[in-house]
């Protein structure tokens, strides 16, 4: 007998009341992916246990979709960083694309900044004349390695290049010839060389094609014992859902000859949004390598992001042969090269990643860290020697190079926004995402105090009494008087400030890389323990009278604090803010 619903109880929701009306979208101008008849696929039941090689490619892909392409210096400094970080396949330009990305090949070799361990990759296209500027490039190179594709996709075929298949192959294998003929006329035993293949779009290519061009080109370069050839799949443009993206690879592994002396290399595009599973899933199906840019830059929706890739794989206990310990000089660096900003909830690197902004995750964090604390003790180890469990952060933030102040100084509902919109609007201050949250708590603090609503006036009362002295309220151990550096031939800053220290007037004395550094020196000979976290400024006016803000977080004696300093003069706005953080510290 069924139960019929109380009077006066709500009707309940059924699956009707939900029913979806059609969009009216164009729906009949797009087909579907094509799936792949592999019935005993073993890719499922695969998991990722090692990191795979990874390939950079963003001073290649990554470079040619920047609205500002890089400059040399910029080229430069993204080098350098992912040497730093440990990757030993660099794709480092289009040499034959223009004099820019060859003279940087050229400048790299010459200056000797490619280590013995790296090697360094250049793209070109099938044609004679640019793979001999390609190979040119290269001369004097300890390792390197020619990337050379053609288009093979249907639609290319018949619209880009009206040529039909047998062509199309013929241009991969002639371009494979001509990259050997001129790498043995050019290059000397100095040089060793490799060789790299890619049949674009492959996620569009008909497989038994991609298949039939990609041995067509192993027969011309003969892999074998210690000759190995790289075949690059590329989802240039991605099409289907990370699980066909899988089978494709794992349909190619099990069909290509001489299998172990190839090394199939994955390189997604995110086109759906899923170019990271897309990724893993390859892995599992038996690709070895990667190639993908930083933070997922590249065109349109960018390639696939090595950091997130690398970071998944630390936290499941994988190591990623990659170092992302100081995950914000990464994303600063990267920053300054691309000149495009990283999403604040950019996974493991964004300001937001760490911290929480709802009550009932910021209880059950700290409940997690005591727990971790109390799990510790009872085994007689320290947090960092037992496994992490901390409730809403998948990884210990520390070990990114992130404080802990970025998760337990979190931003109540009271509207960080709203606060720093009424800084930046009324007073020119535009304050640091993680000075938002520092403050935003500070007034937190005032309302649940006080309770009631807190205008702008009184936002901006709480916030000069906390960060900005003035001879009205003079709090704090140092008031500054004046300031004078000197720099000398090797750019060593010296430091000289007059200041009242504990009411009494003194001058301290510096050295440092820089003016900021040699006041942390200063600071030192009168017991102040500071160190520098981060530095931003910017002008709060135009012209001749300017202003500048300039905002300091330091650690200090073992706390995380922000300063802020105000002045026509920069460098004396810097000292301001150190000061302000420092009397904060002592307040």
């Amino acid at each position: 007998m069924s139960q019929q619903p109380f009077v006066g109880r709500p009707t309940p929701i059924t699956n009707a009341t939900h029913t979806q009306k059609p969009s009216g979208m164009p729906i009949h101008k797009y087909g579907r992916y094509e799936q792949v008849d592999i019935p005993d696929r073993t890719w499922p039941d695969a998991r990722v246990t090692k990191a795979p090689r990874w390939l950079s490619t963003d001073l290649r892909d990554g470079n040619q979709s920047l609205i500002d392409p890089m400059t040399p210096a910029r080229k430069r400094e993204m080098f350098d960083l992912l040497v730093r970080m440990g990757y030993k396949e660099i794709e480092v330009g289009f040499p034959s694309s223009g004099e820019t990305d060859f003279a940087f090949v050229r400048s790299i070799i010459e200056e000797g900044a490619i280590p013995d361990d790296v090697t360094i990759s250049v793209l070109t296209q099938a044609r004679e004349d640019l793979i001999e500027r390609t190979v040119e490039s290269l001369v004097g190179a300890k390792r390197a390695t020619v990337h050379l594709y053609n288009a093979t996709a249907p639609t290319f075929r018949r619209v880009v290049f009206r040529g039909s298949k047998e062509q199309i192959k013929q241009i991969a294998v002639d371009g494979t010839r001509l990259v050997m003929e001129y790498a043995e006329k050019l290059l000397g035993p100095e040089t060793t060389f490799g060789y790299q293949y890619s049949p674009e779009i492959f996620t569009d290519t008909e497989l038994d094609f991609a298949l039939e061009v990609c041995e067509a080109v192993c027969d011309v370069w003969q892999p074998s014992e210690g000759r190995e050839i790289i075949l690059n799949l590329p989802a240039t443009v991605e099409r289907s859902t990370p699980s066909t993206h899988a089978d494709r690879f794992e349909w190619m592994a099990r069909n290509l000859t001489r299998r172990e002396h190839i090394c199939i290399s994955v390189h997604p595009h995110n086109d759906r949004g899923t170019a990271v599973a897309a990724a893993e899933l390859a892995l599992m199906a038996g690709a070895d390598r990667i190639e993908g840019c930083l933070f997922g830059q590249g065109e349109r929706t960018g390639n696939v992001d090595l950091i997130t890739l690398g970071m998944n794989l630390f936290s499941q206990g994988i190591d990623p042969q990659i170092d992302f310990s100081q995950i914000d000089e990464i994303r600063r660096t990267s920053e300054y090269c691309n000149q495009m900003e990283v999403h604040p909830r950019h996974p493991y690197a964004g300001d937001l990643v760490y911290t929480a902004f709802s009550g009932s995750h910021q209880d059950a964090i700290k409940k997690g860290f005591d727990a971790m604390e109390a799990d510790a003790a009872a085994r007689g180890k320290t947090v960092d020697d037992i496994e992490w469990a901390v409730p809403y952060l998948p990884i210990d933030p520390k070990d990114v190079g992130r404080s802990y102040e970025a998760v337990i100084r979190v931003n109540s509902q009271s509207g960080k926004g709203g606060i720093a919109y009424v800084l930046k609007n009324d007073h020119k201050l535009d304050l640091p995402r993680r000075m938002q949250i520092e403050f935003s708590r500070i007034i937190q603090a005032k309302t649940d105090a006080e309770g009631g609503e807190v205008t702008p006036k009184a936002i901006w009362d709480v916030f000069s009494d906390e960060y900005l002295p003035n001879p009205e309220n003079p709090w704090g151990r140092i008031q500054l008087r004046s300031g004078s550096t000197a720099t000398d031939k090797d750019g060593t800053d010296t430091l000289t400030v007059e200041a009242v220290v504990d009411g009494v007037e003194t001058v301290l004395n510096g050295t440092g890389n820089g003016p900021i550094s040699a006041f942390f020196d200063a600071l030192a000979g009168i017991g102040v323990d500071a160190r520098l976290l981060d530095y931003t400024e910017h002008t709060m006016s135009e012209g001749a009278s300017a202003v500048a803000a300039s905002y300091i977080e330091c650690a200090i004696d073992g706390r995380v604090l922000w300063g802020i300093g105000i002045d026509a003069n920069t460098t004396r706005a810097s000292l301001k803010a150190v000061i302000s953080a420092v009397n904060r510290a002592g307040r």
